[in-house]
């Protein structure tokens, strides 16, 4: 989904109204964390957590002002459908509430390609945590090396590597090639439709090609 910048706006919002003035910059590289880690990234470890969950409130709000214009990005929908004929098992690993992800999954339009769906409501801890990559394996039945992570933020690319997945990243995210590759990612694509066009020559080939598991990150 085209929200990266949404979700930038509605942080840097919410952090305004509560005396937290963070560049926009800052907060732009932050999004793809969920708000356990966010906070803590942009605020430092010692902020005062008790204003934690107001700070998650507001931007749930801020943000929720745009979930009737949210929109997927160009041929997001027809890569899921894609993987889905070729025999993957397409699992939504979403740090978004379950609510928000509904609102995305309709938006989106491809449910008869997504096979399962995980979020931060199904976890102790978000993204770059590797929970999330580790509960939608669980929802794939697959192990590590025959599964696939796709992603646009460096925090996709470091929550595969600890779950010892491979990593596909995306330009879409608005972060540069050199910062998914060096979070992991071991392709990288302009977005959904450049990966759609270039799918016979990825990662994403062939479901029944295990790949090597890649390492643990410290």
């Amino acid at each position: 989904m085209d929200t990266v910048y949404l979700h930038t706006v509605a942080w840097w919002e919410a952090l305004r109204q509560h005396g937290e003035r963070v560049p926009m910059s800052r907060v732009h590289r932050s999004i793809g964390m969920g708000s356990d880690h966010l906070l803590d990234h942009l605020l430092g470890e010692d902020h005062d957590h008790g204003d934690d969950s107001a700070l998650s409130a507001a931007h749930d709000t801020l943000y929720a002002q745009y979930w009737t214009r949210l929109a997927p990005l160009e041929g997001a929908a027809d890569l899921l459908r894609a993987c889905a004929a070729r025999g993957w098992r397409v699992v939504l690993a979403s740090s978004a509430s379950d609510r928000e992800l509904r609102v995305m999954r309709d938006a989106l339009g491809a449910d008869d390609a997504i096979d399962a769906v995980t979020t931060a409501d199904d976890v102790e801890a978000s993204k770059p945590s590797p929970d999330l990559v580790a509960r939608a394996l669980e929802r794939a039945a697959v192990p590590p090396d025959r599964a696939v992570f796709v992603g646009d933020a460096v925090w996709d690319a470091e929550a595969a590597g600890r779950a010892g997945v491979r990593c596909v990243g995306l330009l879409s995210g608005g972060v540069s090639r050199e910062e998914l590759t060096g979070a992991g990612a071991a392709e990288v694509y302009q977005g959904p439709a450049d990966l759609l066009a270039h799918l016979d020559g990825s990662l994403l080939a062939d479901p029944g090609r295990p790949g090597p598991a890649a390492p643990a990150a410290e």
